[in-house]
């Protein structure tokens, strides 16, 4: 026994998985119970025991045990409406296939709008699937309600008192150790900077737990669950205040690698770093809840005065190595203002004022701040109302194998055709491949709990008997998904739903052969949906999805260096680009769920790079007029078509799908060009140009990086961000 405590142990430290099915099993057989024997409601029973099921089992709920019995009682509307449709359209098997369709589509859709949703989509799905089979009976409508409010509230309720599960770290807190990380960071360059000759030890000694902290926003090491994903503003902003913290981990530790003795304007430098860093620390501050929300006043009034410094600082003569750090503190600088202002947002506090970015280049960086909760769901459905979302995609794949599944359960008149439906929403994955690992477990699994249900059936078990066993078995079966495998709980889930059924309607051994049937006909449905929808899943959308959105990377590049040098008005460029980050974003979660062997080509990076070109010409854009350097037009146009060709060069292999363009050798740097010394305050202009692009640069080359093969602090470094934001 202590080894088997033991064995549980390592497999589910937590215990997560065994407290979830204790609590599953115990409302699932107490409401079928009093519906079965107390209330002798046969039809009622069934719903109180799989609304349980579906909405405990089927369903990955987020949040503390509070906000799980939360989400359970505001979803029930929706599992009423879900019923009532289901027993409505059960009239024809025609119209219960065109209303699996639609609901199976939209149930699954909505799931763009965040993670509680996407946990919520099984289980809801089954909420349908079980009533949509005949017998048509609208009079036992009541009944089938009541036995689902029945297990919500008793769902709900066991959530909170029984066992509840640890509460997960919340995403804020993480957010704010990795912020309050970069703020020491922060403080212990411009330390150094400021002539403490401890300050750059202090700051190597404090990167690599800052990297840790800022690691552990990757979306890859959170739960889907747990990620702010969802439509709304204060997930949006979250989400962005990670990215942004990421890009100035890396710009922190390029400073770590810069020459500082001889740098211009280093005193006022070395002064908006120290503001920047107590922003930060302000900001980490508020998300732990030990101080105010941070105000942007602070960080606008720290680059007003480094500006009117350099103002103030003749650069002419200069060589341009000496302007990089002022350029690069700047960026700093200005990524701050970004990090408090969403910071705020997330606060709810927001804006009051409109949106100051121009109507041709909307929607700008932060448009989410001025729009009202209910645009910003229309617009997250709206966005991915295409077939290159894919959520699209997955919502549309899964719709047509349950109406597919409907139809034929229908038209060969399965005695237990929902367990057809059933078996796709348990096998059916993203791509064709999951599915084909998914099946072999599932079928075996299911062949041998129906040998076992036959032969319990076959011997003619007293009912009270399968009364008795039912908790056990079915606590088993729940924890087996986790502790064992995918095929012992399809095992255990197939003798559990033969109890059931032996208990509501006489039954004998050909229950377990329809059971076979049933999902043999599922799981050939979800193999030739996945093998004709979409086969690659993530996969193969990602390379289109991060191909474009790395070639409209180049683009935004091009753009920015034609408005700032030869006084072009600004194009679609950073909108456009801006959208298909989105998506590429959205295509890099769904890839981080599936199983993938080791790529050649680092995603992650890939993405940084994309959000790196579009925020960074956001902001060198506002800092100076059209054309205002048109003296340089010449080095500068040929250092950013240098840039944007490799970012092209990037864009054309993954579109491809050549994961080789990785192997082959990266272009040289361009040969020096004779970069202008006499054109005054420009020069600090053009150096904040150089050091974008000199970043962009490096970032394309992290493209072929191996994060599991990473050697020294700036390539560590380097690997942090997820770009999804």
């Amino acid at each position: 026994m202590r080894s088997l405590v033991g064995w549980v142990r390592r497999k589910d430290p937590q215990l997560v998985a065994v407290r979830r099915a204790a609590r599953i099993m115990i409302v699932a057989c107490l409401g079928f119970y009093v519906c079965r024997y107390g209330l002798n409601k046969p039809s009622m029973a069934p719903y109180a025991l799989f609304g349980a099921v579906a909405l405990g089992a089927l369903s990955q709920i987020p949040g503390s045990p509070r906000q799980r019995a939360r989400t359970l009682l505001a979803v029930l509307p929706v599992g009423w409406v879900l019923v009532t449709l289901g027993t409505v359209l059960s009239v024809t098997t025609w119209a219960a296939t065109a209303g699996m369709f639609l609901l199976g589509f939209a149930v699954s859709f909505v799931g763009v709008g965040g993670p509680k949703l996407v946990g919520l989509a099984a289980g809801m799905q089954l909420l349908y699937i079980l009533p949509c089979f005949p017998p048509y009976d609208p009079g036992s409508l009541l009944w089938r309600l009541g036995g689902l409010t029945m297990a919500v509230l008793l769902l709900a309720g066991a959530e909170v008192v029984l066992w509840p599960d640890p509460a997960p770290v919340p995403y804020r807190k993480r957010l704010g150790d990795a912020i309050g990380g970069l703020g020491a960071c922060l403080h212990a360059l411009a330390d150094s900077w400021g002539g403490d000759p401890t300050g750059r030890d202090r700051l190597a000694a404090l990167l690599p737990e800052a990297t840790d902290a800022a690691d552990a926003l990757r979306p890859s090491r959170l739960p889907a669950a747990q990620r702010p994903a969802s439509a709304g503003r204060r997930d949006r902003a979250l989400s962005s205040a990670a990215g942004t913290a990421r890009l100035m981990l890396g710009r922190a530790v390029d400073l770590y690698f810069t020459e500082v003795h001889e740098a211009a304007t280093l005193p006022a430098a070395t002064r908006l770093l120290r503001e920047t860093a107590g922003c930060v620390e302000s900001a980490a501050a508020w998300l732990h809840g030990t101080g105010p929300v941070p105000d942007t006043g602070h960080i606008v009034a720290a680059l007003n005065e480094f500006r009117i410094a350099r103002m103030n600082t003749d650069p002419n003569g200069l060589p341009p190595e000496r302007l990089r750090l002022g350029s690069m503190a700047l960026a700093l600088g200005e990524w701050t203002k970004s990090l408090i202002f969403v910071i705020r947002v997330a606060a709810g506090l927001l804006p009051d004022h409109p949106d100051p970015t121009p109507p041709t280049a909307q929607p700008g960086q932060f448009w989410y701040a001025y729009r009202k909760v209910p645009n910003l769901w229309w617009h997250r459905l709206r966005e991915n109302l295409t077939p290159r979302s894919v959520y699209f995609q997955g919502a549309l794949r899964l719709a047509v194998a349950l109406a597919a599944a409907r139809l034929l359960a229908g038209v060969f008149d399965l005695s237990h055709g929902f367990w057809v439906l059933l078996t796709i929403l348990t096998v059916l994955r993203t791509s064709a491949a999951e599915t084909r690992s998914a099946l072999k477990p599932a079928l075996i699994g299911t062949v041998a709990g129906s040998i076992v249900a036959a032969g319990l059936l076959v011997v003619g078990v007293d009912p009270t008997v399968y009364a008795i066993i039912l908790p056990f078995v079915m606590f088993i079966g729940f924890a087996a998904g986790p502790l064992l495998g995918f095929g012992w709980a399809q095992a255990l889930f197939t003798l559990v739903i033969t109890l059931v059924f032996a208990q509501v309607t006489p039954v004998d051994w050909r229950l377990a052969e329809a059971r076979v049937l049933d999902v043999l006909v599922g799981a050939g449905a979800a193999v030739l949906i996945g093998v004709f929808a979409w086969p690659r899943g993530g996969g193969g959308e990602l390379h289109r999805a991060v191909g474009n959105f790395i070639g409209g990377a180049s683009r935004v590049i091009r753009e920015t260096v034609s408005v700032m040098a030869d006084g072009e008005r600004p194009g679609t460029a950073l909108p456009e680009t801006r959208a298909a980050g989105m998506l590429a974003d959205a295509s890099y979660a769904l890839y981080q769920s599936e199983r993938h062997e080791a790529s050649t080509i680092d995603w992650q990076a890939t993405l940084v790079a994309g959000h790196h070109a579009v925020r960074g010409a956001e902001v060198l854009i506002r800092s100076c007029p059209a054309g205002g350097l048109l003296p340089s037009v010449g080095p500068l146009t040929a250092t950013a078509w240098d840039v944007a060709r490799r970012f092209e060069r990037a864009a054309e292999g993954l579109l491809a799908h050549d994961r080789g363009f990785v192997e082959r050798p990266t272009p040289e740097r361009p040969a020096p060009v004779d970069w202008p010394d006499d054109l005054g305050s420009e020069l600090y202009v053009i150096a904040d140009l150089r050091a974008w692009l000199d970043g962009l640069r490096d970032d394309v080359t992290r493209i072929a990086g191996r994060p599991e093969r990473v050697d020294g602090l700036r390539d560590r470094v380097s690997q942090l961000a997820d770009g999804a934001t």
